[in-house]
């Protein structure tokens, strides 16, 4: 049944129910709408404002289990007398008849909750865009619309209660945002006392209490900051056996160190994480009313179980669009945030993605630091679900395969919402976890030309209603064909849609053979339309994107793809997204629809003569090796070098970051298409590439923590170098890869690894290697708190580094040295050894090993007693790092220093150096030190592997 159109102009009139129900007519208030019964009928038909509801439906709210035998007739009287009571009042045909019930006739803001609702979602936006003024008007005026608790005198009546409560979570979520404006514009001690009012009412919340801690600091009111985070915190305990969230624990460590970020914080700053991955939805999206009032229904009340939505379809049917379109117009009502992976599902061959990346992926988005993600995937879902406990989280899972991928990333929690879209059914998800299958058919016809009206215009639709129709049947109705079709038609406004039909019908007559009756078939066809609408050069790039195997590629990526300078690569990819062939994601950033990658890729094998698939791939993995070997060497110029690269192949563009900073900024936007193209390059066996893919992503992998796949990419590497029978890179991938081993706390294997690569190096007689994996076992051994056997690892690695000229190996082995024998209490050799590592370090102009040795030496005065000549050499450290940009090293250092301060009694100003340290640890998403989460007197070292 459609909805009910407004009712005629007699009236201005709304109805409310954020408290006692009432309608008003030019804003007065009608005094007696009759009844409990005639009210709750009232009731009834204005939450389903705009569309019937059954007298079954009416009867079974009124009477529950005990209805009367002439019940129905009984409900018509009920109707009967509520429209002449609202006919007095000036409101002419407010209730009006639609099988099989009665319907309430809706205008614009008619209803106060809907008013609310949109009044909250655009305070929050305005909020998100940084405009707390504008925010606070909006969210004030939301909230003023509240006179009591929503369908509040209809507790009894589970419908409606199932209305009032999402309502009642807004209602504080908006709360909670309108106090982040008034933060953001300065109102701190007048929110103090109803911030205490909130929590004794809601004392689970944590963004409530990083709320009260910051209103206090900024007041000036920092032991009052500080006592509010331990009554937090046993009260988090206490109610649900947890800890306060790494958020919380932020602004406890800001208000310790008196940071000034924290008195400039911005407006949407919350105690947790709160994650908002939607992609853009959709604009223009039109029709599907029935399904979007199906996944209403499902909405999960705060106590209910996990809800989940599984929309399922045939391909380009909008199972997206559709799932990312509802998840925006809800999301207001998930105060803790949204999650959103492409389980990839449908890709090409070997691309969906593995449960446990997309669950290191959420985790990290929910403030969990990658070093402390478990490598089992039952444990990291285990994590996934402690981190959602308590949270109201919308979660949407796009384009899954199987229930492999999915089961794992299902919340426990209560209140959470997960939608899932597939082209499966996944009937087990309905059977065993209750799911709500939603199926997604054809569009209907009239909502297939209202997508044409609202990408076209209503008069050129109007004025060629038989191409309008041709159209609609040629694209089979659906959805993704017809946005293709109608941007075709957009781009060329001059053209009558008559004669773009007739082209367009003979563009595909050469693929009448791949039409079928299903639309994943016949979608072809209208791909093929705007494929051969482009010119020559921009159809050879479509079809090449289709070999690319990341989920999205740079401009520079698809020039060296195609083979053309960058200019002409960026003319390319405007005309491809102009036609809806390509959409880009972010500035330089573009990426496919799945269907549409698949047919690049189709199109790509059919002109195979004229780009030869082993050149393309060529062109593009020089790309990305040349490119990450030029900022693995920024990153790290003096690290052990084991190879040279040959010249690119001709036409592949190569990106030079001009310094650290760009390069830690290229690393971190390729991070997943490097991984994906590392495991095209070992499928294809291009295993040269492979193995010096993974050496040039390395240093920047171990530095951010992204040590899992640093163990990836090693494995890869590994697999590679057997099959090329080059046993020095072999033995290469066993050291790298036992350095991620040792990250993981992998010991065992990172033992076994270095022992291989230890017989490799020694088959070789390549002691330059040997030495470095010495060096390696000793970082091994002194994770291992092993010191002796440390000790004896790092000597070997001197005499070998010594008898091969290595100075930069000599002056790594003698740093470590030092730390072994500072470790068993000889600080005296720790001096001596790190004195000459120094010197070496300084004549070789490696400043990042003079810094580390610095530290060390820091360490060991000390322990004798020298604590100015500590200080002394941590300040120098502290200097190196930042110069290099070696954020993690300046936490360690400031650990140490801290260290000093706290053995010296002074107390302040170690906790101001330590929450520095920490706060660093927390923007690089890395975890603190042992020692620093502990503070003992023995400190721990910050040097990285040597």
């Amino acid at each position: 049944m459609g909805e009910v159109g407004p009712v005629p102009a007699h009236g201005e009139w709304t109805v409310g129910v954020l408290g006692p129900l009432e309608v008003a007519v030019d804003g007065r208030v009608v005094e007696d709408l009759g009844g409990p019964r005639l009210r709750l009928v009232l009731a009834l038909l204005a939450a389903d404002a705009g569309r019937a509801v059954s007298v079954a439906a009416l009867v079974e709210s009124l009477w529950r289990t005990e209805a009367p035998p002439d019940a129905a007739r009984t409900t018509r009287t009920y109707v009967s007398r509520l429209r002449k009571t609202l006919r007095r009042t000036g409101a002419e045909d407010l209730i009006v008849t639609r099988p099989p019930g009665y319907a309430l006739r809706r205008e614009p803001d008619m209803l106060d909750a809907r008013r609310f609702e949109r009044l909250a979602v655009a305070g929050r936006r305005a909020l998100d865009a940084g405009q707390p003024d504008a925010a606070a008007e909006r969210l004030a005026s939301a909230l003023a619309l509240w006179r009591g608790e929503a369908y509040g005198e209809f507790t009894d009546t589970a419908a409606l209660h199932a209305e009032g409560t999402p309502l009642e979570r807004l209602r504080l979520t908006a709360v909670q945002d309108r106090i982040a404006a008034d933060l953001a514009t300065g109102k701190n001690e007048v929110l103090v006392a109803e911030l205490e009012g909130l929590l004794a009412r809601h004392p689970g919340h944590e963004r409530l209490w990083g709320q009260l801690m910051t209103a206090l600091y900024r007041a000036g009111r920092q032991a009052d900051a500080l006592s509010a985070f331990h009554r937090a915190r046993e009260v988090l305990i206490e109610d649900s056996g947890v800890e306060p969230s790494a958020g919380l624990s932020e602004i406890h460590r800001q208000v310790l160190a008196q940071d000034s970020r924290l008195l400039l914080a911005r407006a949407t700053s919350s105690a947790a994480a709160r994650p908002a991955q939607l992609p853009p939805a959709v604009r223009s999206f039109t029709g599907r009313g029935g399904e979007l009032a199906e996944l209403e229904a499902i909405l999960p009340g705060k106590s209910a179980p996990v809800a989940i939505a599984t929309v399922s379809g045939s391909a380009g049917v909008g199972k997206t669009a559709l799932a990312v379109h509802w998840a925006h117009r809800v999301a207001a009502r998930f105060p803790d945030g949204q999650l959103y992976v492409n389980l990839r599902g449908f890709g090409t061959a070997g691309s969906a993605l593995d449960p446990a990346d997309a669950l290191r992926g959420f985790l990290r988005a929910l403030g969990v630091p990658e070093a402390r993600l478990p490598v089992d995937r039952d444990a990291l879902t285990g994590l996934y679900r402690s981190a959602l406990a308590g949270k109201q989280m919308l979660v949407v899972l796009d384009n899954a395969g199987d229930l492999e991928q999915v089961r794992p990333l299902l919340p426990g929690s209560p209140g959470c919402l997960v939608v899932v879209t597939s082209r499966h059914r996944f009937t087990p998800l309905v059977a065993v976890e209750g799911a709500h299958a939603l199926d997604l058919g054809l569009l209907p016809h009239a909502e297939a030309r209202d997508l044409l009206v609202h990408r076209l215009g209503p008069d050129r639709v109007a004025n060629e209603p038989l191409a309008i129709e041709a159209i609609i049947e040629g694209c089979a109705r659906l959805p993704l064909a017809l946005a293709i079709v109608a941007a075709q038609a957009t781009s060329r406004p001059g053209f009558r849609l008559a004669t773009l039909v007739a082209q367009l019908r003979d563009a595909t007559s050469a693929l009448d053979t791949l039409r079928g009756g299903d639309p994943a078939t016949d979608v072809r066809a209208v791909f093929s339309w705007s494929y051969h609408a482009l010119n020559p050069t921009a159809a050879r790039m479509f079809r090449l994107l289709g070999l690319h195997p990341g989920a999205e590629i740079g401009t520079a990526a698809a020039a060296s793809l195609a083979g053309v300078p960058l200019r002409q690569a960026r003319t390319l990819l405007a005309e491809l997204t102009g036609a809806n062939l390509l959409t880009e994601h972010a500035p330089g950033r573009f990426g496919f629809h799945d269907l549409l990658r698949a047919y690049a890729a189709e199109q790509a094998t059919a002109h195979d003569a004229d780009d030869p698939p082993r050149t393309v791939r060529h062109r593009l993995l020089d790309h990305y090796l040349h490119t990450a070997h030029d900022a693995a060497l920024l990153l790290h110029p003096h690290r052990f070098h084991p190879f040279a690269l040959t010249a690119p192949e001709a036409g592949t563009t190569v990106e030079r970051p001009a310094d650290v900073e760009r390069a830690l900024v290229w690393f971190t936007t390729e991070r997943p298409t490097l991984l994906a193209v590392i495991g095209t390059a070992v499928g294809t066996g291009a295993d040269t590439h492979t193995c010096r893919l993974a050496w040039s992503l390395s240093t920047f992998l171990e530095r951010q923590g992204h040590w899992h796949d640093l163990a990836t990419a090693q494995r890869a590497a590994l697999v590679g170098a057997r099959r090329l029978a080059d046993r020095h890179t072999q033995a290469q991938a066993h050291q790298d890869l036992a350095g991620a081993e040792i990250r993981l706390g992998g010991y065992s294997d990172a033992h076994t690894h270095l022992r291989a690569a230890l017989a490799l190096f020694s088959r070789l007689g390549d002691r330059a290697g040997q030495a470095h994996t010495h060096l390696d076992l000793a970082w091994l051994f002194e994770r291992q708190n092993r010191h002796a056997e440390a000790l004896g690892h790092a000597s070997q690695a001197l005499d070998l580094f010594t008898a091969t000229g290595h100075q930069d190996g000599q002056a790594r082995a003698l740093n470590q040295i030092g730390w072994c024998h500072a470790h068993l209490d000889d600080h005296h050799q720790a001096l001596s050894h790190c004195r000459q590592a120094l010197a070496l370090h300084r004549k070789l102009g490696d400043r990042a090993g003079e810094a580390h040795t610095w530290d060390s030496l820091g360490h060991a005065h000390h322990h004798l007693g020298a604590s100015r000549h500590a200080t002394a050499c941590y300040q120098h450290a502290l200097r190196l790092f930042r110069q290099l940009g070696d954020r993690y090293n300046e936490a360690g250092t400031l650990t140490h220093l801290g260290n000093i301060h706290h053995a010296t009694d002074d107390s302040d100003a170690a906790h101001t150096i330590w929450n520095h340290a920490l706060a660093i640890l927390g923007d690089l998403d890395r975890p603190a030190p042992t020692a620093l989460i502990s503070l003992p007197d023995e400190p721990t070292q910050a040097a990285e592997r040597p």
